[in-house]
């Protein structure tokens, strides 16, 4: 395993690996794994050490709650314990930092493996961006989401945005983040905001069947397949249908060189 566990200590994460499954937990349960600068610069650590082989990564939270969002003590004059002050919006290196922040998320939507967010209890703000990183989520019935951000006098900046607009549309990822309403699981099912919903004592066991269903797939067939689908929003089908034939030529390319 090339992942130094020990860079994530006293981040709030833990890292596991399985094969060729790797987990991310948010461990700071007793905050409802509210998240810190800290914890976002562990994601894109955690990021950066999974092996080659990884195919699947998994992102749950510890304790009732997937994630309820910033840690509002980073706005308070004693700021989160044991961690540092981040620059003021006047800082020139402001913008360096937010996107220090936006790589803890940024990988998950890596073609090399499938992100999962697995989502019980709230997931708010940077939570809700968390999931909305990953390819597929499965929540409890529990689950509820909101972008909290612009009513904290915040924009969402963790990469959330665009998927949000991508998944719901302009018109309701406006409503949504404007209003900052609550949203049920019920309610994100009918947005294609979760991919399944599941009794909450059943969550662990629809991750681990929905694992297994992917890892059931040939590897290299499924990496050039998600590649291929996330070129096809952006192509027309002309240049989708030119990338689905130079990928074709390439996976079996080598596949017969081996």
């Amino acid at each position: 395993m090339s992942a130094d566990l020990a860079d994530l200590t006293g981040t709030g994460l833990e890292l596991t690996i399985d094969g060729s499954v790797a987990t991310v937990t948010l461990s700071r349960p007793e905050r409802r794994n509210a998240m810190t600068p800290g914890m976002w610069r562990g994601l894109a650590r955690a990021g950066a050490a999974l092996p080659d082989d990884i195919r699947v990564v998994v992102i749950r939270g510890a304790g009732p709650s997937f994630c309820a969002g910033i840690d509002l003590r980073m706005f308070t004059a004693e700021g989160v314990p044991g961690e540092e002050r981040n620059p003021s919006a006047a800082d020139p290196g402001f913008g360096d930092s937010i996107a220090g922040f936006q790589a803890g998320y940024t990988w998950l939507r890596n073609p090399s493996f499938v992100s999962i967010a697995a989502v019980q209890g709230h997931a708010i703000g940077a939570g809700f961006q968390l999931a909305l990183s990953c390819d597929l989520r499965v929540i409890a019935e529990n689950a509820s989401f909101c972008m909290k951000e612009p009513a904290l006098g915040l924009v969402p900046d963790l990469t959330g945005t665009k998927p949000l607009v991508d998944i719901v549309g302009l018109p309701r990822a406006i409503e949504l983040c404007l209003t900052a309403r609550t949203i049920a699981a019920d309610e994100a099912a009918a947005l294609r905001l979760a991919e399944l919903v599941v009794p909450a004592g059943e969550l662990d066991g629809a991750v681990s069947d929905l694992v297994a269903a992917l890892l059931s797939t040939d590897a290299a067939a499924a990496r050039a397949t998600k590649a291929l689908l996330a070129q096809a929003p952006g192509n027309t089908l002309e240049q989708q249908a030119a990338a689905e034939r130079s990928a074709q030529a390439a996976l079996l390319a080598a596949r017969q060189a081996r």
